[in-house]
């Protein structure tokens, strides 16, 4: 059992409209929820990272960009431009979704050349790198080449899905993925958690950090829980 404070909880929540209609408008109340909330991060597509690094300018919170998504359909050269292209606006967290044609193509070689290339620019560039597995379309097989993959390369983080696919996080994905990856690489997980309850669930699995819309409604009703100041997960 570990104890949190809310603000230590709402520091492992990535705030998240990725949705294709946000407005600029969206983004600012994005950008002023995360630092009312202090989340972590605000993940939003690609093409808002220059005006959400800009509302955050002179805060702790991270801008983060997910490349090539939701389908993560596009070539290695088009994944580095656009990974490049998010940190140039400044992005500080880069999200990027795997090809999953190749995962079914059993090419493993393309895909750890895929996240070497994107997890060397991030590095370089002192980013968090995220690699989005999309677990809704893989088999338990693929899962763990890819986690191994993951192994060699070490991006900081691995994740479950985009939260577009038909099923986003599950319970029994982040213990898999957190038994078959090194400790030295986290687990993100993402999609379909929308309360506290399963929240909690996923840090208790393994996972350190969670994608969600729903933070806001998770903290609030966390804060409830508060015994002497704490949260025991």
């Amino acid at each position: 059992m570990v104890y949190y404070t809310i603000d230590q909880l709402a520091r492992l929540i990535d705030h998240t409209n990725l949705k294709p209609f946000a407005t600029e408008k969206d983004m600012h109340k994005l950008c002023e929820e995360a630092v009312t909330y202090h989340f972590k991060m605000v993940a939003i597509n690609q093409v808002q990272t220059k005006i959400c690094s800009e509302l955050l300018a002179g805060t702790d919170i991270q801008t983060g960009a997910a490349i090539s998504f939701p389908l993560g359909q596009t070539s290695i050269a088009a994944k580095v431009a656009e990974t490049e292209d998010a940190i140039k606006n400044g992005a500080n967290e880069i999200d990027y979704v795997i090809n999953i044609t190749e995962v079914k193509n059993k090419n493993w070689n393309y895909l750890k050349k895929e996240m070497e290339e994107i997890v060397t620019i991030c590095r370089k560039a002192s980013v968090l790198s995220k690699v989005i597995f999309e677990n809704a379309y893989l088999t338990d097989t693929e899962k763990i080449e890819l986690c191994t993959i993951a192994n060699i390369v070490e991006p900081d983080f691995i994740k479950t899905s985009t939260g577009f696919a038909p099923s986003g996080a599950t319970f029994e994905d982040i213990k898999l993925m957190r038994k078959h990856t090194k400790e030295t690489v986290q687990i993100k997980a993402a999609g379909g958690i929308r309360d506290a309850a399963t929240f909690k669930q996923m840090i208790a699995l393994g996972a350190t950090r969670i994608g969600t819309s729903s933070g806001i409604k998770i903290i609030q009703s966390l804060t409830k829980e508060v015994e002497n100041g704490e949260i025991s997960i």
